[in-house]
């Protein structure tokens, strides 16, 4: 039988590899083989870091690494071939947070790959705590991560205490449908919370990952895929990655410089330094390593069994020496 393929989509720190090891356990509780294909567009791969503990539990990881954007997708068709042959249940493909959906697409109906693997469900992550409105070309990438959704799951959310949606994703849901709109997509989301199905209609579902029931993570693994044209946008050149090495700075110092590089409180504007959308990396703290992820909405860090020494940050019409200088190093 022929793997079934999930791709989960979001926006930068919308937590994406979080719900890949809460939904690939629930599929390995399951008996099922379960792969892992890790990508991005950058020489440094962070996430894949945070998934070696499925690894340890079973499941088959893989990582893909680009440089131009041909030699990404050559990598990516590899791995997905790679992935069929290995008689694996469900595959789970992360892609960048900066991916134009329809890149996979047109990898899985491909004659080679689609032989072997078959489409399932087509999941996005939706960061209810982002500043809405975005500019142009990321409310591009968000409506090639919904337009097609089986299913909307929203991350970072709050709720009121009869369970429903509170201003901030009842915001969030509008602003889907605006953006859908402003490109050209005629799919619309249910602006209403529905206690019904513990979100705004069948489409989006909000509750929080912890509390997700294997009723919960059966209608994720089944929600399939929709198909909806949109107004396309080249945006390969729009976003910018810095990757800094072995800075052996401590928490104070990096959370210093990445609030000024965020510039938290601006309100998501670009600053001196450019219109900067995540940081994260790790850094050590005595004999612990430590994971840092910082967006314009907040700053979190947390324990690691193992990590390495980088720095990452992303975002548009970025600065390079303003913020090698802020930071104290030249980037690679």
């Amino acid at each position: 039988m022929a793997a079934k393929v999930d791709l989960i989509t979001g926006f930068l720190g919308s937590g994406k590899t979080t719900f890949i090891q809460t939904y690939a356990r629930y599929l390995m509780r399951q008996g099922q083989r379960v792969g892992i294909i890790e990508n991005d567009y950058g020489s440094v791969n962070v996430d894949m870091m945070l998934l070696q503990e499925l690894e340890r539990e079973g499941a088959v990881t893989e990582m893909v690494i680009g440089g131009d954007l041909s030699s990404y997708r050559r990598r990516f068709r590899t791995k997905l071939i790679t992935m069929g042959m290995q008689n694996l249940d469900r595959v789970l493909v992360e892609p960048s947070g900066v991916f134009d959906v329809d890149e996979f697409f047109d990898a899985m109906y491909e004659d080679t790959i689609s032989s072997l693997c078959g489409i399932g469900s087509v999941i996005s992550i939706v960061d209810a705590s982002m500043a809405y409105p975005l500019d142009r070309n990321a409310a591009y990438l968000l409506v090639s991560e919904v337009a097609d959704a089986g299913i909307v799951l929203l991350s970072h959310t709050e709720k009121k205490k009869d369970g429903t949606g509170d201003r901030r994703t009842d915001e969030t849901v509008r602003y889907l449908n605006q953006a859908m709109q402003q490109f050209g997509c005629s799919r619309r989301f249910m602006e209403q919370y529905d206690q019904k199905t513990s979100g705004y209609g069948k489409d989006i579902l909000l509750k929080d990952w912890s509390s997700l029931t294997d009723a919960d993570f059966e209608r994720i693994s089944e929600a399939s895929y929709r198909e909806f044209d949109h107004v396309k946008l080249q945006t390969e050149q729009a976003f910018q990655t810095l990757y800094y090495m072995n800075l052996g700075r401590g928490r104070e110092e990096l959370m210093s410089a990445a609030s000024e590089l965020l510039g938290q409180g601006s309100g998501g504007k670009e600053n001196r330094y450019g219109r900067i959308l995540r940081i994260k990396g790790f850094f050590r703290e005595g004999e612990k390593w430590l994971e840092l992820n910082a967006t314009r909405t907040g700053l979190n860090i947390r324990t690691l069994s193992e990590g390495q020494d980088v720095l990452i940050v992303i975002g548009e019409h970025l600065d390079a020496k303003a913020i090698d200088e802020r930071i104290g190093a030249k980037h690679i």
